[in-house]
C-alpha cells in the first residue's frame, strides 16, 4: 500500500505524485491523491446524476431491466478498474476516466447526438467527446473558485484521447477528425491548457477505452435478446459466440433462457478481458517502457484486444448493427426522438427565453452562433424524461416514445 490508500503501480503507470497539475492551482488533499479527488468530483457532478435517465441505446421498454447510460459507465468503471489493476495502473485515474467518459452524452443516446450535431452543422456541430471537456471545464458550476471541475492535466488528457490521438505527427487532424476538423472546444481548451493531442494517451486512458469496448459489446448482448430483437440460436452466426453458447450447452445442459443470457454476456466480459490483460502485457514488455511518457509516445496503443478478439468484437458488433441498432422498432423510436430534439433547438433558438433563466441569461444581444451554442448545451444536458417534458410545454403534441416489446417469459424471480 501507498499512501493515501494507493495500490501498488508499475513504474509506466500514471503516478499522481507527479501529475502535470490543475489549471486553477489547489491544495493537496491529506488523505486522497489528486486522481481520486478527480474521480469523487466526477461521481458528485450533475452532470454524472443525470446519466442515470439519459439512454444507452434507444430501446424503449416497460421495465428498467435495460442499461441505462449510468449503469452503462458503472460497467465500465468496473472493467476498466480490474484491467488497471492487472496491468500496474493507477486505478484511481482509470475508475475516473471511465466514470467520465459518457459526461458528454445527449438524451436518447447516439439519436439524441446526430440529431444536435445536424442542428448545429452551420456552427462547428456537436461532438460527445468535446461536449464532456465542456462540462468539466466549463459547464459545471460548484466550486467558487472556478468553473467547471478543474481536474488534473491527466485525466483532462484521458478523456479527450481515450480513442487515441486527435493529430498526426505533423499536425494534422486524424483521420477520425479528417472530414470535419477537430472540435473547436477541444482546441480551445488545448490552446489554454496544451493536452498533446498528437501523442497516445496514458495507459489508463487506453484501458478505460477498451473497458468501454467490452462492456457495450457484453450488455448491448444481453439487453437485445432480453428484448426479443433476436434469439440465442441467430447468434451462432458469429463464431465466437457460437464456442461460447457450446461451452455453456456442454456444461449446462438444458439451461433456461434467461440463465443462458446471463452466461453467455458474462464470458464474453471474461474472454475480452483476459485478452486485453495478456495482450498489453505482452506488448508492454516488447516496449519496456520505464516511465508513463514511453507510453504516450509510442507509435501505437498499447493496451489492445490481440487480433483474434479484435475480430472477434468487430463481428459482435456487425451483428448488433443488423439485428438491433437497426431493428425496424429501434429506428422507428430512434425517429420520433429525432423529432423531439429537432423541435426542441428550433423552439429555443427562435426564443432563448423560453429556457430557464440561467441557461438564457446575457443572450439578448448575442451572436447566432452563440445563442446555438447554449441552446446545444442545454439540449446535451437533458435527461430523456426532461426532453419529452419539456416538448411538451412547446408543442401541442410530442412524440409517443413508448414501445410495446415482446414478451420474452424471461421469470425475473422465484414463481
Amino acid at each position: 500500500m501507498r499512501s493515501n490508500g494507493e495500490r501498488w503501480r508499475a513504474a509506466y503507470a500514471t503516478d499522481p505524485a507527479r501529475t502535470r497539475g490543475r489549471l486553477i492551482p489547489e491544495a493537496g488533499s491529506p488523505t486522497r491523491s489528486d486522481f481520486q479527488r478527480d474521480r469523487d468530483r466526477i461521481i458528485h457532478s450533475t452532470a454524472f446524476r443525470r446519466l442515470k435517465h439519459k439512454t444507452q441505446v434507444f430501446v424503449h421498454h416497460e421495465g428498467d431491466h435495460y442499461r441505462t447510460r449510468l449503469t452503462h459507465t458503472l460497467e465500465v468503471s468496473q472493467i476498466g478498474r480490474a484491467l488497471a489493476r492487472a496491468l500496474g495502473l493507477d486505478e484511481d485515474l482509470a475508475e475516473a476516466l471511465a466514470l467520465s467518459h459518457d459526461l458528454g452524452h445527449t438524451c436518447f443516446g447516439h439519436t439524441g447526438e446526430d440529431a444536435l450535431d445536424a442542428c448545429m452543422a452551420r456552427y462547428g456541430g456537436f461532438d460527445h467527446n468535446a461536449q464532456a471537456l465542456r462540462i468539466v471545464t466549463r459547464l459545471e458550476r460548484r466550486y467558487a473558485g472556478f468553473d467547471g471541475l478543474n481536474l488534473a492535466w491527466e485525466t483532462l488528457e484521458g478523456l479527450v484521447k481515450h480513442n487515441g490521438p486527435l493529430l498526426t505527427a505533423d499536425g494534422q487532424p486524424t483521420p477520425r477528425y479528417a472530414a470535419r476538423g477537430i472540435p473547436a472546444a477541444i482546441l480551445e481548451y488545448d490552446a489554454l491548457n496544451p493536452l498533446d493531442l498528437w501523442s497516445q494517451a496514458g495507459p489508463e486512458a487506453q484501458a478505460a477505452s477498451l473497458a468501454d469496448d467490452i462492456a457495450y459489446a457484453a450488455h448491448d448482448l444481453d439487453d437485445g435478446l432480453r428484448a426479443g430483437l433476436f434469439e440465442i440460436p441467430e447468434l451462432r452466426a458469429v463464431p465466437f459466440l457460437a464456442g461460447l453458447l457450446d461451452e455453456i450447452d456442454r456444461l449446462h445442459p438444458g439451461l433456461e433462457p434467461s440463465r443462458m443470457i446471463h452466461e453467455l454476456a458474462r464470458r464474453v466480459i471474461t474472454r475480452f478481458v483476459e485478452d486485453v490483460i495478456r495482450e498489453g502485457g505482452r506488448r508492454i514488455a516488447e516496449l519496456d517502457p520505464r516511465r508513463v511518457e514511453d507510453i504516450r509516445n509510442a507509435d501505437q496503443a498499447v493496451i489492445v484486444f490481440s487480433p483474434e478478439i479484435a475480430a472477434a468484437d468487430a463481428d459482435i458488433m456487425r451483428f448488433l448493427w443488423d439485428r438491433m441498432y437497426r431493428h425496424p422498432g429501434v429506428v422507428a423510436v430512434r425517429k420520433k426522438a429525432d423529432a423531439i430534439v429537432n423541435d426542441l433547438f428550433a423552439a429555443f433558438t427562435a426564443a432563448p427565453s423560453r429556457m430557464p433563466e440561467e441557461w438564457s441569461a446575457g443572450l439578448e444581444e448575442a451572436s447566432e452562433a452563440r445563442v446555438a451554442r447554449r441552446v446545444a448545451d442545454y439540449i446535451a444536458g437533458m435527461t430523456d424524461t426532461y426532453a419529452v417534458l419539456a416538448h411538451r410545454k412547446l408543442y401541442a403534441t410530442t412524440p409517443d416514445l413508448h414501445w410495446e416489446l415482446p414478451s420474452r417469459g424471461l421469470p425475473l424471480a422465484e414463481p
